[in-house]
């Protein structure tokens, strides 16, 4: 029997304009299968023909101009025709889903911060909680990937950082948050894969050489309901890729 290797990353660009010639090489060296993007600022009017005709790749570009934003990009041999949709919880451009075949739905999510509006958050965080519950009581296999904006636990920040009130570590958006991955069973790859790494992080403040003291947080996200998370065979953060703020996270299945 062959078998296949499915590669699925997800990256909070913070401006894919800005950040087009580092994520084109990027993805032509890597060649994920798909590809889960964040914050992209851009509407699909802004973007470059060289970001809506990447070769080989399908994509589908979700924004509205200089805030938020997501896409999927999805490799034409790796899972098949992908059906692209929003969930009903979609708003300001956050959210966008493949569906290949009958079963797999991949999701490239960005939860608000909760600076501006703390209480949307948190009711972005119960759809999503209800959308993830619904979509595999209905029979589906799903995959979210994504910047959450959630660190788990304290040690998914860096000790220098931790702020209890701060928004990102609040334990009212924690509970949301493992509500989400307790009530549809999802495992959280990064930490399976890496469960006593306490310099696990995936985004640094963007001054004082966080990044390369790796005083960061841990925010973005590889999320797999049960029978797809007993496939999975890896997930990394590629700390040293891109000038964005938050990393590539890369996570690999056997199917």
């Amino acid at each position: 029997m062959v078998q296949t290797t499915l590669r699925i990353a997800t990256w909070n660009v913070n401006g894919i304009r800005k950040r087009q010639p580092e994520f084109l090489a990027w993805i032509a060296y890597e060649q994920p299968d798909v590809v889960c993007l964040q914050e992209t600022k851009a509407s699909p009017a802004q973007l470059e023909k060289a970001l809506c005709e990447l070769p080989g790749y399908q994509c589908f570009w979700h924004g509205a101009g200089g805030y938020s934003g997501v896409s999927l990009d999805v490799r034409g041999d790796a899972v098949g025709e992908p059906v692209f949709s929003h969930p009903t919880f979609d708003r300001e451009t956050r959210v966008v889903q493949a569906t290949f075949g009958s079963s797999l739905i991949v999701a490239s999510i960005y939860v608000p911060n909760g600076g501006k509006d703390f209480e949307d958050k948190m009711v972005f965080l119960k759809e999503m909680e209800e959308w993830a519950a619904d979509t595999i009581a209905s029979g589906n296999e799903l995959i979210i990937c994504g910047d959450m904006n959630v660190t788990r636990t304290d040690m998914d920040v860096h000790p220098k950082e931790r702020k209890p009130r701060a928004f990102g570590q609040r334990p009212d958006e924690r509970e949301a948050f493992e509500k989400i991955l307790r009530r549809s069973e999802l495992t959280d790859l990064g930490r399976a894969f890496d469960p006593d790494n306490d310099g696990l992080f995936t985004w640094w403040a963007p001054w004082r050489d966080m990044r390369q003291r790796n005083i960061g947080w841990r925010l973005d996200y590889v999320l797999a309901s049960s029978s797809v998370a007993e496939s999975a065979t890896g997930c990394i953060v590629q700390a040293q890729v891109g000038t964005s703020d938050h990393a590539p996270v890369m996570a690999t299945f056997d199917i």
